[in-house]
């Protein structure tokens, strides 16, 4: 088992991330919120990329490349949906794929002129027609409700990759918050020294660092597990989206901690990034459904994964 990314996932990881900072980096996202149109400024960035040609159900080292696309794509909080264009399934005619509840659908998708394909949790796959949002995207954060029409029952192989891909997402605005904080901590000075200098603050940022590393890891063992087409992939998907989840309340906090008021004001790159992560943290489910969704899926057998005895999965 290797989970490491290969090396030409990685570059095109260095390389999406560069053409967004020149693209408009921290500014795309407060762009599109005052014109929500703007939004699709970001397609024919990573369009010059080839990120819509990846194909990352039939090549491995695409599925690789397109997850370092999406964390490159939450790193600057970008107000687009990569992972969900990226997890298109390949028999239909759509745009891109969202994982949806039964209950009031939604999706971060207003304002695009594209069209989406819904996957439930029990694996249903199902047309959609995206309602108007009739509040601003300030307050939406780009989030639409959606009407959804059953199409068929055979999403059920589309469902761990459409859960993954967007932890990656996640994953890539925890390296960013993590980042903030920490030069934050570095200039910022209190009773005449760093901040980064009190034995508390050090604390805090070594638990978001160790949130945001086991994350790190989860994601390439849940990316693996899809190259593996094991029958468990699902099951990792779910265990990842869970401690992302997990990750994100605690990264974000710690966060939010250090800079203070500072940090839910607009001129803080953090205040974006937090705002626009909630998304990705509410929908389709939030931490405890997610958890119980997990433990039933599992069952009694557990889940196994890097930690496994020998010969156990």
């Amino acid at each position: 088992m290797t989970i490491e990314l290969c090396a030409e996932a990685r570059e095109y990881g260095v390389q999406a991330l560069r053409a967004l900072r020149a693209a408009g980096g921290d500014e795309l996202v407060q762009w599109a919120e005052r014109e929500p149109a703007r939004r699709n400024l970001v397609a024919p960035v990573l369009g010059e990329l080839g990120a819509w040609d990846l194909e990352p159900r039939r090549d491995p080292v695409e599925l690789e490349a397109a997850a370092a696309l999406c964390r490159s794509a939450g790193y600057w909080a970008t107000p687009y949906p990569v992972a969900e264009r990226l997890a298109r399934p390949v028999d239909l005619d759509v745009d891109g794929l969202v994982v949806v509840s039964d209950d009031e659908p939604a999706a971060a998708v207003a304002d695009l002129d594209l069209r989406w394909a819904a996957v439930t949790l029990d694996g249903a796959r199902g047309s959609v027609v995206v309602r108007p949002s009739g509040v601003s995207s300030r307050e939406s954060a780009f989030v639409a409700r959606l009407d959804v029409s059953p199409v068929d029952a055979d999403g059920a192989a589309d469902l761990a990759l459409a859960l993954v891909l967007p932890c990656w997402t996640l994953l890539g605005m925890l390296d960013r918050a993590v980042e903030l904080a920490r030069a934050h901590v570095l200039v910022r000075e209190q009773f005449g020294k760093p901040l980064a200098e009190f034995q508390s603050v050090q604390f805090q940022l070594t638990d978001a660092e160790v949130e945001r590393r086991g994350v790190d890891m989860l994601a390439r063992y849940a990316l693996w597990s899809i190259q593996a087409d094991r029958g468990e992939a699902l099951i990792d998907a779910l265990a990842l989206r869970a401690a992302a989840l997990e990750a994100a309340e605690a990264v974000f906090r710690v966060a939010h901690q250090l800079h203070g008021a500072l940090g839910f004001c607009d001129e803080s790159p953090l205040s974006w990034l937090s705002r626009y992560s909630l998304p990705s943290r509410r929908l389709p489910l939030g931490l405890v459904a997610t958890e119980d969704l997990l433990a039933r899926l599992a069952g009694r057998r557990g889940l196994t994964g890097l930690f496994s005895e020998p010969g156990e999965g």
